[in-house]
């Protein structure tokens, strides 16, 4: 039956007649590497058989013969799936020199890169494969082309992605016919994180692979964005970043009013259309992928927006959503907080492009509610180690019941779960009472018949649902203990019951797959990470990838001994960082107690703006911002409303905050806001007055001359609330200067003299 064989092998190889030397020369070094036959041999037998049969030995006649012999032997030792395996690795071979040569033209459009590619592809990927080098040059070319031209990025990725991991994505990708583009940096985290846990080459862990998911996500890439400002006449907004923060301010609203009445090209709305009829009617996100965003050790955190849509009703009301949704996220490239975070960080004069993320949300229905079970934020270095058995390397997670947005954001009087992950269980608290007060309370979620996100109180939440998974998010109150349910079965209606999470980090995979997934993601990067994620039917999803920005710390900061008293400004217990901060010249106080007495929305806003005065006023100066609660809070209850742009030039944030019941969490560790901070270098200490620990001489801040009308005259009728002192003018030409000591978790402001040498 060898002969049959035969002829089937020659059948199969003439389906491509112009490979078959390609296919005799892999059949061959195939035979001779598994030991059947030498080249050697093989052509002494051809020239035996050749002058057995009478024929000449011509060079003709010898090929003849040798590549009979070839396809006999390959027919007589390899079974027809090798066969097959090899045909196709000819195949391949020869489609990845032609998409080889077309990836690396400069002229090169991208519709011609992707036939090269699908054409690729479309050869079945079988168990053999073209060899590293091959691949590597191609990847490196497509990444480069398709996703990101860092090359940090690309050196890492290469390793990765593979090229067919590339059409995978691309076929869920919308570009631009006329200009050039890339996915960005939100895009390539995440694909990058998801093929660094599932990779589809190396040996995959079984446990990743039944829990790790990727919501179904659609691409368009960033030359949607340049055609959209082409088409529109946009261009000329390119030097609205190099205009100061006032007129940037105030030009944005006009920016933001050019957009909603800019439009797409036809054939542009088209694409949008099918993406939707391919999601059908599901809630979705948009989110923004600049070229600029998740870069390594620029996370760009929260700077431009991300758009829910409940994505209701016929296709016509879903488009047209889509389209402002869209238009929101593009004009939000030109917003303040992400331009100046572009001067701080050197990026001011890079041409920014944004790309977009369109994801299904994670979760499920609920009536007229649509939400996952949780979602958070977590980190592979944990910086916030309260207690000395925390192992910072196992790193930290930040948790809430319900979307995400509540985990990263700086949310009213609400606390995500914070969770050591090397000691989950382990809390700031420790009475019933704290923990209930330092839980979540309201929950972000869809509402579909509204057509819009809005918060819910959790109790009227409950009330309204079933939940079914209710087991492993909450505890009961009985008495005075709080602990979690027994039983799935146990009745939780009518309880008292607080968000707490506790059997999901006892009873389930989520704690041990967070330390595996974070101690992988960052062995493959080299450095710590930030992985946004929703955990929904005992499943993980990834949403986000990116480094983690981690201030250089000190080793060890030693805290002067026998300071007297009367240098001492404060004392506090909570520190978050070892940090040093020398001759602070100014301090601007905002007056918690003073705050809290405006009645007036308008007036607390207000303060938001003399701060945002004082920062510039003082930008080249060392001063310390020192005031209530929650700097950066969207209540404005608990602390000032300000940005990122509006508090960049401190050295020192101060959150004060006076609490009757003891310890307070830090909630900002892990939030966009407090990502701000680190990479600004801005030294956090929060500082509680009334733990018996604490010293705060509050006496010295609103007793000392307050020269806020001489810095900023227009804001002068706000000096009851907000002081402004300079500190060498009242202490005898002493200077602040700050320790933090993380170790022993004490943290001293005193005065002293100038310190030569030192600007921090």
């Amino acid at each position: 039956m060898d002969i049959l064989k035969t002829y089937r092998l020659f059948r199969k190889m003439n389906q491509y007649p112009n490979l078959m030397g390609l296919m005799y020369s892999i059949f061959m070094e195939i035979l001779e590497k598994r030991g059947m036959i030498t080249r050697e041999e093989l052509y002494q037998q051809a020239v035996k058989e050749l002058i057995a049969d009478g024929l000449p030995d011509t060079e003709i006649n010898r090929q003849e013969y040798v590549e009979g012999l070839i396809g006999y032997y390959s027919a007589s030792y390899l079974n027809d799936n090798e066969i097959e395996n090899y045909i196709n690795l000819a195949r391949k071979k020869d489609k990845c020199q032609e998409l080889s040569f077309v990836v690396n033209q400069e002229q090169a459009t991208s519709l011609e890169i992707y036939n090269a590619l699908r054409e690729f592809c479309e050869i079945p990927k079988g168990e053999v494969y073209i060899s590293q080098e091959e691949a590597e040059g191609i990847r490196v070319a497509l990444i480069k082309r398709y996703i990101s031209s860092q090359l940090p990025y690309i050196s890492l990725a290469k390793n990765y992605i593979t090229i067919r991991d590339i059409n995978d994505f691309l076929q869920r990708t919308r570009w631009s016919r006329k200009s050039p583009g890339k996915l960005g940096g939100k895009a390539a985290g995440m694909i990058l994180a998801h093929k660094i846990l599932l990779p589809v080459l190396d040996k995959r862990d079984p446990e990743l692979e039944e829990y790790i998911r990727v919501p179904d996500t659609w691409f368009l890439n960033s030359g949607v964005f340049s055609e959209f400002l082409d088409r529109n006449n946009l261009h000329r907004f390119h030097t609205h970043k190099y205009k100061d923060r006032e007129t940037i301010e105030k030009e944005f609203l006009r920016i933001e009013e050019k957009f909603k009445f800019a439009n797409f090209a036809p054939e542009v709305i088209e694409d949008f259309r099918k993406i939707l009829e391919e999601i059908g009617e599901h809630p979705i996100i948009i989110r923004s992928s600049s070229m600029l965003e998740d870069n390594f050790g620029l996370a760009f955190s929260g700077k431009y927006l991300s758009v829910f849509l409940t994505n209701q009703g016929d296709i016509e009301t879903r488009l047209r959503n889509f389209i402002i949704g869209l238009k929101q996220v593009f004009a939000s490239t030109y917003g303040p907080d992400p331009i100046l975070y572009r001067v701080d960080h050197g990026l001011l004069d890079y041409d920014e492009r944004m790309a977009m993320v369109v994801q299904k949300v994670v979760g499920q229905r609920f009536g007229d509610y649509f939400f996952p079970f949780a979602a958070g934020v977590m980190f592979s270095q944990n910086v916030y180690a309260w207690d000395r058995r925390i192992k910072k390397e196992e790193g930290l997670a930040r948790l809430v019941f319900g979307l995400g947005t509540r985990a990263v954001d700086r949310v009213g009087s609400d606390y995500p779960r914070i969770i050591p992950l090397s000691h989950p269980q382990l809390r700031p608290e420790v009475t019933a009472q704290q923990i209930k007060k330092y839980s979540q309370k309201e929950v972000d979620v869809l509402n579909l018949k509204k057509g819009s996100m809005e918060t819910v109180d959790f109790r009227t939440l409950n009330s309204a649902i079933d939940h079914p998974e209710l087991f492993y998010a909450v505890s009961v109150q009985k008495d005075e203990h709080l602990g979690p349910p027994m039983f799935k079965t146990q009745p939780l209606k009518g309880e008292e019951l607080c968000l707490t999470f506790d059997n999901l980090l006892t009873k389930t995979a989520f704690v041990p797959l967070a330390k595996k997934i974070l101690s992988r993601i960052e062995a493959a990067y080299g450095r710590p990470m930030d992985i946004e994620f929703v955990w929904d039917d005992h499943k993980f999803y990834l949403l986000q990838c990116r480094s983690l920005s981690i201030r250089k710390e000190l080793d060890k900061v030693p805290i002067p001994k026998k300071i007297p008293e009367e240098q001492i400004l404060f004392i506090t217990h909570a520190g978050l960082s070892n940090s040093v901060v020398h001759n602070i010249e100014y301090i601007v106080y905002v007056n918690p107690r003073a705050y809290d007495t405006l009645q007036i929305y308008e007036d607390k806003l207000k303060i938001a703006s003399v701060v945002n005065a004082l920062n510039k006023h003082l930008a080249s100066k060392q001063f310390a911002l020192m005031g209530p609660g929650r700097w950066g809070s969207n209540d404005i209850n608990l602390g000032v409303r300000v940005t990122y742009a509006n508090i960049n030039k401190a050295k020192l944030l101060m959150e004060i905050s006076f609490a009757k019941e003891g310890y307070t969490p830090e909630v900002s560790y892990g939030t966009h806001f407090f990502q701000d901070l680190v990479e600004a270098d801005i030294v956090i200490a929060p500082l509680f007055p009334d733990d018996v620990n604490s010293i705060f001489n509050e006496a010295f801040l609103l007793d000392s001359q307050n020269i806020l009308g001489d810095m900023v005259p227009e804001f002068k009728d706000c000096k009851d609330v907000v002081r402004v002192i300079h500190v060498p003018s009242v202490r005898n030409s002493q200077f602040l200067h700050v320790y933090m000591d993380v170790l022993n978790q004490k943290g001293i402001g005193f005065f002293g003299p100038k310190q030569e040498n030192h600007n921090k």
